[in-house]
């Protein structure tokens, strides 16, 4: 009998069973990579929301952890995939710099938004009213971490690439049985695919598609992070990630020529050289309706859990809620009210 099912190898899932391999805990993880939000998002270790210049929620309490984690992890697996990165917010107007001074007296924004302006961040990128420079920040490469420790837990016999089927599930004594596999516990972590399943449909689950393109861009040199309309950031050589694009009512998983369109009309504004689109993602964001992440016990099933709803910060999130939720199951401490699904269960499960 194995300790933990993990379904779904996405940030959450790949947490989940980091934590769940040093704690010296038995699993099998089940993935068929059918959602690929959190292999195409930007990977981001940003704390601050540079389109209001807020503090992401709880970011200064997550930020410290997810760094310490992940190169944690990248010792354990002998990959690097989280580098520095330095970002920087261009400024359209007066009333924008205005603002970042302001939230830069805010004592939990201070330590990230620095107060000297930059006037010029690259010859190819104008900026009128100069540029702020947010600090502590990083860049984590997600698909390269999430195929890294995939091929880790393949090459010890820790994973199933193959669907997860529902109705295959039997609830036992003793904990749970998937077909010929029996554990004491499963923890659902599957994405947007969570509207898919019978135990935690119930959840108000939403979806936000983001799409960015990969440019060509030689002579731009651009070895910085830039936030206008849109980011920019090196993707190596010549190539640069552009994005990205958010819409809550198209819930297909496929690129589209709406948001190809608009990611190069507001491209073409922020960069003065030429560029080569040579390639379109998209992924499904697993958002919720109070944008707090989806984490917990089933109220009914006490040996089925969920850890979903990372919205578009997963790689900020993951290495804290996944933390919280183990010690919850393990030691029996509380979960945050915000993020406890029992926060619904009263209004949503009844009505399910």
């Amino acid at each position: 009998m194995k300790d933990f099912i993990i379904v779904g190898a996405g940030l959450s899932g790949a947490c989940l069973a980091y934590r769940l391999e040093k704690a010296g805990k038995s699993f099998v993880v089940f993935d068929d990579e059918s959602q690929e939000a959190s292999k195409v998002a930007g990977g981001f270790m940003n704390p601050v929301i540079l389109k209001r210049f807020t503090l992401a929620w709880k970011a200064d309490e997550q930020l410290h952890k997810a760094y310490e984690f992940y190169r944690d992890m990248e010792h354990h697996l002998k990959k690097t995939f989280l580098s520095p990165l330095q970002v920087f917010r261009r400024f359209s107007s007066i009333e924008e710099q205005n603002n970042w001074f302001a939230a830069a007296d805010k004592p939990r924004l201070a330590p990230f938004l620095d107060t000297t302006l930059v006037p010029v961040v690259n010859k190819n990128i104008p900026g009128k009213f100069s540029f702020g420079k947010v600090l502590g920040t990083s860049r984590i490469d997600p698909r390269y971490l999430l195929e890294s420790y995939s091929e880790h837990l393949e090459a010890r016999g820790w994973i199933r690439k193959e669907t997860f089927e529902h109705d295959k599930l039997e609830l036992t004594s003793e904990g749970v049985k998937y077909k010929d596999l029996p554990a004491k516990k499963v923890i659902f972590c599957e994405g947007f695919g969570l509207l898919k399943n019978p135990f935690f449909n119930y959840l108000p689950l939403r979806g936000n598609k983001g799409e960015y393109i990969i440019i060509k861009a030689p002579g731009l040199d651009l070895e910085v992070g830039v936030k206008s309309s849109i980011f920019i950031f090196p993707a190596g050589g010549d190539h640069y990630a552009v994005g990205a694009t958010y819409s809550n009512t198209d819930k297909t998983p496929h690129p589209t020529r709406a948001a190809r369109e608009e990611l190069v009309e507001k491209l073409r504004d922020l960069i003065k050289i030429d560029f080569e689109v040579i390639d379109q993602v998209a992924g499904l964001r697993p958002s919720t309706i109070d944008r707090r992440p989806l984490v917990g016990q089933h109220p009914e099933y006490e040996n089925l859990y969920t850890c979903n709803g990372f919205g578009s910060r997963g790689i900020l999130i993951a290495p804290t809620i996944s933390e919280e939720l183990l010690q919850n199951i393990e030691e029996g401490k509380p979960l945050d009210p915000e993020t406890d699904i029992s926060r619904f269960t009263k209004k949503w499960f009844k009505q399910a």
